[in-house]
């Protein structure tokens, strides 16, 4: 009993390091997961159109910045119904929400909107939680701030 009372403690106690944005994952996997996974459709491009990571992909949104934006909120991109509702809702990129939404979009989607009839227009799946949490890690070192 002793050992899960100390795990729970250590859990609740590093929750809010990863509520503000900051990655629990290592950059540098990430940025080998990330080409391997991500590239054939992202790209991170910064604010003055260089581009950062990633070949010249279109297929889905532009990831610079993604640690500081609202789901679904990129301006030069068409996404889903969906996840728009979530962005709309106020609902950041957290660690957390982009862990789970890159395992299974349209899962991730139907159990954040409670409705079995929300889709992703991401057919990919991250099959790794820690890819998914070492991406993410990768992606927040191309934050603006």
């Amino acid at each position: 009993m002793k050992k899960f009372t100390l795990a729970a403690a250590l859990t609740l106690l590093s929750a809010p390091a990863f509520a503000d944005g900051h990655a629990s994952g290592d950059a540098a996997a990430g940025e080998e997961a990330f080409n391997r996974q991500c590239v054939s459709c992202h790209v991170v491009v910064d604010d003055d159109g260089n581009t950062l990571a990633g070949r010249n992909a279109r297929t889905g949104p532009n990831l610079y910045n993604l640690v500081a934006r609202g789901i679904g909120t990129h301006p030069d991109f068409n996404y889903g119904d969906s996840i728009v509702e979530v962005g709309e809702s106020g609902e950041m990129w957290t660690e957390e929400n982009f862990v789970g939404y890159v395992q299974d979009p349209t899962g991730w989607l139907r159990e954040t909107l409670d409705n079995r009839r929300a889709r992703g227009k991401m057919a990919f799946q991250v099959r790794s939680a820690d890819d998914a949490a070492n991406i993410y890690a990768y992606l927040a070192t191309f934050s603006a701030e």
